[in-house]
Parts: C-alpha cells; sequence; structure tokens
C-alpha cells in the first residue's frame, strides 16, 4: 500500500520505513488539516497522529482521491469524525494499546516530581544553590488518590499507587474487576473530587468528559487538591485551572497534555513567542509541571505503535477490513 505519514518524526521513520512489510511510505512533517491534504496525492491510506485534523472537509478530499483507510498511530480518536468517516466509506483504525505502563508510570513520575519539587530542586543545583527551603512535599503513602477511568491505563496507575500505600478511589462508568480487587471503591465523581488528595485523570476525551475539571467542578475539590494527567487537554478547562490555582484549591498540577497543544507540543518554540497567554500562564506557576505530550515516549511503546499500526496496514491490504477498526 502507498501511505502518507503525518505529523512524521525521526522515530516514525525509522519504525515505518524500515519495517520491512513492503508497504511505500511517504513521510510528511506538517499535520494532515485541510490546508495540507492535498499532499495526501493517490495514497490508498494516510497515517496519523494526535493532532491531525481528521474532519469532514478532509475525509471528503481523502475519498475524492481513493483513499480509504485512515490509520492513527494513537489509542485515541477524538480527533477523527466517525460519523464522516462512514459516510464517505472510509476506515479507521487505532492503536488500542501500546504501553499502559509507559503511561501510567509518568504520571507517578510527575506526581512525585511536584510533591518533592525535584524539578525545581534541579534548577537550583545547577546554579550552586543547595538550600532546601520552599522543597518541603508531604508522604504518598497513606493519601487518598482519585482515579478517573479505570481502563488498562488507569488500573496501572492504581497498581502503583497501592503499592505507596495509598487509599483508591474511582469512577468509571464500568468498574474494573482489577482496579476492584486492588481495594478501590467506586463512586460518583462528585464524591471523589471531595475525598481525594491526588486526582489523576485517566479517561479518554468525549463529549461527556470534556472539560471534566471546570470551574463548577472546583466547588467539589478539597483544598489543596494535586491534579495529574496523562490523558487529553480537554479533560481540563485551562482558564478553571488557572483560576484554582490562583485560588489555592488546587495546590499542585501536573500536565503532559494542554487543551490547546495542537501546532504547540512537538515543535520548538524556543526561539520564537509563545503566543498562548493561557499556556504561558500555567507555565509562570511554580507548583505546575508541564511536559509535552511523552508520557507514551518509550522504546516499548514505539515499538509497539508501529507493530499494531502495520498490523492494521497489512490486513486492510488483505482483506479490506481491520481487527482494529472504530
Amino acid at each position: 500500500m502507498n501511505v502518507t505519514v503525518f505529523s512524521a518524526k525521526n522515530y516514525d521513520r525509522h519504525s515505518f520505513a524500515n519495517s520491512g512489510r513492503g508497504h511505500e511510505f511517504t513521510f510528511i512533517e506538517d499535520r494532515l488539516r485541510p490546508e495540507t491534504v492535498a499532499l495526501v496525492a493517490q495514497s490508498d491510506a494516510v497515517c496519523v497522529f494526535v493532532h491531525d485534523i481528521v474532519n469532514e472537509e478532509v475525509l471528503k478530499v481523502l475519498a475524492e482521491n481513493n483513499c480509504r483507510l485512515v490509520a492513527l498511530r494513537c489509542a485515541g480518536f477524538n480527533n477523527v469524525d466517525l460519523d464522516a468517516a462512514k459516510q464517505y466509506g472510509i476506515t479507521v483504525a487505532r492503536v488500542p494499546a501500546y504501553s499502559p505502563y509507559a503511561v501510567a508510570e509518568f504520571a507517578v513520575g510527575l506526581l512525585l516530581s511536584l510533591n518533592r519539587k525535584i524539578h525545581r530542586a534541579y534548577y537550583r543545583i545547577r546554579e550552586y544553590d543547595y538550600s532546601i527551603d520552599g522543597l518541603e512535599g508531604f508522604d504518598v503513602h497513606g493519601k487518598t488518590v482519585g482515579i478517573i477511568g479505570t481502563g488498562k491505563i488507569g488500573c496501572v496507575f492504581g497498581t502503583i499507587m497501592k503499592g505507596f500505600g495509598c487509599k483508591l478511589l474511582a469512577y468509571d462508568p464500568y468498574p474494573n474487576e482489577t482496579m476492584l480487587n486492588l481495594g478501590a471503591q467506586y463512586m460518583p465523581l462528585e464524591e471523589l473530587l471531595a475525598r481525594s488528595e491526588i486526582i489523576s485523570l485517566h479517561c479518554p476525551l468525549t463529549p461527556d468528559t470534556y472539560h471534566l475539571i471546570d470551574s463548577n467542578s472546583l466547588q467539589d475539590l478539597k483544598k489543596g487538591v494535586m491534579i495529574i494527567n496523562t490523558s487529553r487537554g480537554g479533560l481540563i478547562d485551562a482558564d478553571a485551572a488557572i483560576k484554582g490555582i490562583k485560588e489555592r484549591t488546587i495546590g499542585a498540577l501536573g500536565l503532559d497534555v494542554y487543551e490547546e497543544e495542537e501546532g504547540i507540543f512537538f515543535e520548538d518554540y524556543s526561539e520564537g513567542i509563545m503566543e498562548d497567554d493561557r499556556l504561558s500562564r500555567l507555565t509562570s506557576f511554580p507548583n505546575v509541571l508541564i511536559t509535552s505530550h511523552q508520557a507514551f515516549f518509550t522504546r516499548e511503546a514505539l515499538a509497539n505503535i508501529a507493530e499494531i499500526t502495520l498490523h492494521n496496514l497489512d490486513q486492510y491490504e488483505q482483506s479490506g477490513t481491520c481487527e482494529y477498526s472504530l
């Protein structure tokens, strides 16, 4: 198959170009969006990532060019208009799981760094400042941790936090037996927000979860709560987060995702001016730690993403269907 890979980085080129699967890949660094969809030309499939825009306008052009497969290199699909894809006869396939450990472990890393101010201590030492005033944290052991979304990643995160000796609270429309076996207590979202000292978000972004943390839910939060988000940026209203931090409702915030990250994360703006005022404001707070959507970024995860994506391409070429189609 002829496959155009958008949002292509060096690691994507290495994973796919050397696969030996017989597909012909064209790599494009830019994102797929209405302005770049013409670059697809005569491709049989496009391979896209989290920031590519696969809306009705894009899908219409793909269909007109006889491109019949959108292969996602990720688990989330909130950037794809599935109804339009069905209308135009385009199959959409994803990577449902690549490494829950990668994301869960990174969430714990954000938690520990924020709590013990490791990121701040690092910069102090580089300036030969060996004082520890202002770096006080708390024992994670014994704390109440709320986990929103208890799929594979949420359960791995819960297992790790159970090992720290934490009490686990959970919210998910579909309780997970693994989480129950860890001793987690499922409850309504409002109760979880009110009781949790640490909250970690591991749910997909859907119309029901959009701005799960907003100005209204701030009123339910326990004072000084730590919030970690390694899932999707749209789960947290950035304006509400800023308000919560200023009012001391949110005591610490760890973000690997941001609701307006498209066109910013994965890019280098070190020589330019950051035009996103909300992101600049969040970055300025000493109790906020932001990373650039890197929680997935391990050798194991990249290998699994490539293998499952290639599996989807192979299956579609052979049978016109994919095991992991949506």
